[in-house]
C-alpha cells in the first residue's frame, strides 16, 4: 500500500482546538460571541474532512490512505516515534461523523444553552472535545492514539461536571473520570507489551510483526486493548458511569455518549484488528462482552423512566451490538463500522429530541410525567419518531440495514458461537423495540400526564433544524451504506480476509426472524403502556425484576461490594502499616538521635574539674588501648 504525504491533515485538529485555546484564555470576553466561532471552527474542520474525502475518492486503492508528521517525538536509540496523522478509508468515516454530528451540536447548543451564563466555556469544551476525538482517530501509533484518548476522556469529565455546582452533578463527573481511569490501564499496558515485545507501537509496525509474533504476546496486547475498549465504550463489567454521565447538559449526551466517545473502544478494536485476527481468544472474549452488554444495557432500559437515562441504556446496548460485531473478525468489522455511523445519527437525534421536551417540559425528565406532547411537539415527535423506527431496525430505516448485517454475521458464525452469539442478538432486537416503544409511549403517545402549570411547546429552528437534518440520516444512511456493500468494499482493504465465509441461513430469513421479534416488542409495549393505565401500578408494586433494573441491575452495588469496599479495608490496613512500620521507623531513628543527643549532653557541665577529668579518662583508655594492640 502506498503512503501519500498531505500536509493538510493537521487543519482538521488545529481548527477546534484554536477554537478552545481561544475561549479558554479570552475567558468572558468572549461571551458574547464565542459559541458563534466555536461552532463555524466545528464547521470548518468538517468541510477540511469532505474536502479529504473528495481527494481520498480521486485516488487509487492503494494510494488513498495519507499521513502527515508534525514532529520527532522520542527518539531513543532505535525507538522513535513520530507525532503524525493518519487518513485512510477507516478514520476518515470517524472524522465526518465527529465534525459532521459536532457541528449540528454546536448549532442545536446555540439555542439549548442560550441562557447559561457560561455557555461560552461550554463551547470551548466541545471544541477541545472534538479536537482530543479527531486526535484519537487520526494518530497513526498507540501513543498518538494515546493521547486523544486521554484527551476526550478529560473533556468528557469537563463536560458531565459542566454544572458541578450540583454535588450529584460533580459526583457522576468523577465517577466517569475514575472509571475510564481504569479502561486506559489497559491502553497503558497494551502500548508497553508492545514495546517490550515488538519493539514498536505504530499500527504499521504492530500488523507486521503480528504475523510472526506468539499468540500469548497477541493475546495479551488484545486483552488489554479490550479493557481499554471496555471502560471508555461503557461495555461490561465498567459500563456503570454511563448512566451518571446523563448528569450533564442534553448536548454532551448526544455528542460524548451517543455518536463519538462511546464509540472509540469499538474504533480502537476494529483498528487493531490485525491483533484480534492473531489472537482468537481474545477476538472471542470481544463477541462475549458485546453480547453480555447488549443485553445487559437492554434490559435496563426497560425500567428506565428517566429519558436520557433510558436512552444511555439504550446506547450501551447498541455498543455492545458494534463490540459484538467487531468480535466477529474480518467478517463482522465493516457491519461494526456500520452499525456506529447509522447510530451516530439516530441516537444523536432521539438524544437531542429528549432534549427538545426537556425544554418544552421546564426541564422534567420523568418520562411519566408526559404524555400526548406529540400535538405540542410535532417536529420534534416526527424527528424522534423516524429515530425510533431506526434504532428498532424497522425497514427502510438505517437501523434494519446495520442491525440485520450484525444478527446475520453472528448467526452465521456457526456451531454453538453462532447460536448463542446470534441467539442473544436476536433477544436483544425485541428487547430493544419493547423500551423504545415504551419512550415513545410514554412521551408522545399515551394520554397527558403532566401538571397545568406546565406549557409543552415546540423548540425553537436552531434546535429542530439539526435534529431534522439527523433524522433524515435515520432514514438514508443504512440504505447509502449498504447499497452494493458500499461501505464494506470502501474499508475491505484495511482489513485480512480468512477464507469464505458461510451462509448458514439466507439474509431473507434473518430479517425475518428480526423483525418477528420485533414485533413482539412492540406488540408487548403497547399492550402494557399504550393500552393500559400508565400510572396503574405503585412505584411500591413493581416486581423485584423491574426495581433491580431501575437499580441498574445493581452494577454500583457489587461494584462496591467487590471493590470499593475491599478497597477501603486495604487502604486503610495500608494506612496503618505505614503508620506504625514507616513512620514508627522513622520516629523511632529521630527518638534514638534525641536521646543521644540527650545523654551527651549530659556532659557538657561547665565545670573545668568535669572536663579534666574526661580527659585524663580518655587517655587512660587510649594508652590502655595502644598497649593492647602492641601485646
Amino acid at each position: 500500500m502506498t503512503m501519500v504525504t498531505n500536509n493538510g491533515l493537521v487543519y482538521l485538529i488545529a481548527l477546534p482546538l484554536f477554537g478552545a485555546v481561544s475561549l479558554l484564555l479570552l475567558g468572558r470576553r468572549a461571551d458574547k460571541w464565542g459559541h458563534l466561532l466555536a461552532t463555524a471552527l466545528s464547521a470548518g474542520s468538517f468541510a477540511v474532512g469532505l474536502f479529504q474525502l473528495s481527494e481520498m475518492l480521486g485516488r487509487a486503492t492503494e494510494s488513498r490512505p495519507v499521513t502527515q508528521k508534525l514532529f520527532t517525538w522520542i527518539s531513543v536509540g532505535s525507538f522513535n516515534v513520530d507525532a503524525s496523522l493518519l487518513l485512510d478509508q477507516l478514520s476518515i468515516c470517524f472524522v465526518l461523523l465527529i465534525t459532521g454530528v459536532g457541528t449540528l451540536i454546536h448549532i442545536y447548543s446555540i439555542s439549548y444553552m442560550s441562557h447559561d451564563p457560561d455557555r461560552r466555556r461550554f463551547f470551548a469544551y466541545l471544541n477541545l472535545f472534538i479536537a482530543a476525538m479527531l486526535l484519537l482517530v487520526l494518530g497513526d501509533s498507540y501513543l498518538n492514539l494515546y493521547v486523544g484518548w486521554e484527551g476526550v476522556g478529560l473533556a468528557s469529565y469537563l463536560l458531565i461536571g459542566f454544572w458541578n455546582q450540583k454535588a450529584a452533578y460533580a459526583t457522576a463527573s468523577k465517577k466517569a473520570f475514575v472509571m475510564n481511569r481504569i479502561g486506559d490501564m489497559g491502553l497503558s499496558f497494551a502500548i508497553m507489551i508492545a514495546f517490550a515485545s515488538l519493539g514498536t507501537v505504530s499500527f504499521s509496525g504492530v500488523e507486521e510483526y503480528a504475523h510472526h509474533a506468539s499468540e500469548a504476546t497477541m493475546t495479551a496486547i488484545g486483552i488489554m486493548l479490550l479493557i481499554a475498549a471496555v471502560g471508555k465504550s461503557a461495555q461490561f463489567p465498567l459500563q456503570a458511569w454511563l448512566g451518571d454521565a446523563m448528569a450533564g447538559p442534553t448536548p454532551v449526551s448526544a455528542l460524548i455518549h451517543a455518536a463519538t466517545m462511546v464509540t472509540a473502544g469499538v474504533y480502537l478494536i476494529v483498528r487493531s484488528n490485525f491483533v484480534f485476527d492473531a489472537a482468537p481468544n481474545a477476538q472471542l472474549l470481544v463477541a462475549i462482552i458485546g453480547a453480555i452488554t447488549l443485553i445487559f444495557g437492554a434490559l435496563i432500559g426497560t425500567a428506565k423512566d428517566d429519558i436520557k437515562k433510558a436512552l444511555a441504556a439504550s446506547t450501551m446496548s447498541q455498543i455492545g451490538y458494534m463490540i459484538l460485531g467487531a468480535g466477529l473478525g474480518p467478517a463482522g468489522y465493516a457491519f461494526a463500522i456500520m452499525h456506529l455511523l447509522t447510530h451516530g445519527f439516530f441516537k444523536a437525534g432521539m438524544f437531542l429530541g429528549a432534549g427538545s421536551v426537556m425544554h418544552g417540559m421546564n426541564d422534567e425528565v420523568n418520562m411519566r410525567k408526559y404524555g400526548a406532547l406529540r400535538k405540542f411537539m410535532p417536529i420534534t415527535f416526527i424527528t424522534f419518531g423516524l429515530g425510533y423506527l431506526a434504532i428498532i431496525g424497522v425497514p427502510p430505516f438505517a437501523g434494519f440495514y446495520s442491525k440485520d448485517m450484525l444478527i446475520e454475521t453472528a448467526l452465521n458464525a456457526g456451531g454453538i458461537k453462532g447460536i448463542l452469539l446470534g441467539g442473544t442478538a436476536l433477544l436483544g432486537a425485541g428487547i430493544t423495540a419493547f423500551y423504545m416503544t415504551r419512550v415513545m409511549i410514554l412521551t408522545f403517545t399515551s394520554p397527558k400526564r403532566w401538571d397545568d402549570n406546565q406549557h409543552p411547546h415546540e423548540s425553537p429552528i436552531l434546535m429542530w433544524l439539526p435534529m431534522a437534518i439527523l433524522a433524515i440520516g435515520s432514514v438514508t444512511s443504512g440504505f447509502l451504506l449498504s447499497r452494493g456493500d458500499a461501505l464494506k468494499h470502501w474499508l475491505e482493504p484495511l482489513f485480512e480476509e480468512h477464507g469464505e465465509h458461510t451462509e448458514l441461513l439466507p439474509p431473507i430469513v434473518v430479517s425475518g426472524l428480526a423483525l418477528t421479534m420485533v414485533a413482539i416488542g412492540v406488540a408487548i409495549a403497547v399492550v402494557k403502556y399504550q393500552l393500559s393505565d400508565v400510572d396503574s401500578i405503585a412505584p411500591e408494586d413493581v416486581s423485584v425484576f423491574t426495581r433491580i433494573a431501575r437499580r441498574d441491575l445493581l452494577q454500583d452495588d457489587i461494584n462496591e461490594a467487590l471493590f470499593m469496599r475491599p478497597g477501603q479495608a486495604l487502604t486503610s490496613a495500608l494506612v496503618k502499616v505505614d503508620e506504625s512500620v514507616v513512620d514508627g521507623a522513622v520516629r523511632g531513628i529521630g527518638q534514638m538521635a534525641m536521646g543521644s543527643g540527650s545523654a551527651l549532653r549530659q556532659t557538657q557541665t561547665g565545670f573545668v574539674r568535669s572536663y579534666a577529668m574526661l580527659i585524663l579518662v580518655g587517655a587512660a583508655v587510649l594508652i590502655a588501648a595502644i598497649w593492647v594492640v602492641t601485646q
